[in-house]
């Protein structure tokens, strides 16, 4: 019997570029927030124990993804192998709710996914920080998926530490079935110009982070029909920002009954666009 673990979505509500490293990376301070409980923006990892490792993609946003060793349920697999100094192998099975290529952090949750995943069904001895260490090289977005909840991450946003829980306001997603790849983002912010290296204030108990994203100006420039979804999200009443280095975009409300009204626009005037109520 196949044992099971939901990959959520995850929701950057601040992102900061605090400056570019001598190593080409960036200097980031993110509050982030995972979307556990949002059943349409959940990945689903299943695994059993096989003669082989093998991996199998399905789902609404599964095609055009490779099951090879790029993929990074693949390479968590093989670090957890690593680790355990044996193999694991197993049947994989994943089914992909969260679009790619939006900054959501699809692939990132899945990684996470299947470090768990696989210290549970071999019951390996590896401890949680352990498990945030190998988290962390598998790409800066990881280990915030180990702790759930609201994150704060800096560095490269590999260095995490849990927050207070923070109230969301209502909220509505939309991805309008573009691809952007972060990497063309980052060399981006050399052409845009870098914004002024402001971090997060400090802040009182339960009080909402900055509403910002640093690199935004960076996707619009490689993908302009980015700031056609912004338009479109304004002109609809909500306080639009782009998640992560995009595609998708997330909209604040003043309430949900102005959210609901604003999600019958889109899917009218927008069928070909993505849409989820948070």
């Amino acid at each position: 019997m196949p044992r099971a673990i939901q990959a959520p979505a995850k929701l950057n509500r601040f992102l900061a570029v605090l400056g570019r490293r001598a190593d080409g990376f960036h200097d980031l301070e993110l509050v982030t927030t995972v979307l556990s409980g949002v059943a349409e923006l959940e990945d689903t990892l299943e695994a059993a124990p096989a003669s082989d490792l093998s991996l199998t993609i399905e789902g609404p946003f599964g095609e055009g993804l490779v099951a090879d060793e790029s993929n990074l349920v693949i390479r968590a697999w093989h670090l957890l192998e690593a680790e355990a100094g044996r193999a694991l192998p197993a049947k994989l099975r994943l089914v992909k709710r969260i679009p790619h290529g939006a900054g959501l952090g699809g692939g990132s949750s899945d990684a996470a996914a299947a470090l768990r995943l696989g210290r549970q069904v071999f019951d390996l001895k590896v401890d949680d920080a352990r498990l945030l260490a190998l988290a962390a090289r598998l790409g800066s977005d990881v280990p915030l998926f180990l702790l759930g909840g609201t994150v704060l991450g800096l560095g490269r946003g590999e260095r995490v530490m849990p927050l207070r829980p923070i109230p969301m306001e209502p909220m509505l997603l939309v991805h309008p079935g573009l691809h952007v790849g972060t990497p063309s983002v980052y060399r981006a912010l050399s052409q845009v110009g870098y914004p002024l290296p402001e971090p997060c204030l400090s802040l009182a108990e339960g009080a909402p982070p900055p509403w910002r994203n640093d690199l935004t100006g960076a996707a619009i420039w490689v993908c302009p029909p980015l700031a056609e979804v912004r338009a479109a999200l304004l002109d609809a009443g909500g306080d639009p920002l782009l998640c992560g280095s995009g595609s998708a975009w997330v909209a604040r409300f003043t309430d949900s009954s102005a959210r609901d009204g604003a999600m019958e626009a889109f899917t009218s005037r927008h069928p070909e666009w993505r849409v989820w109520r948070i």
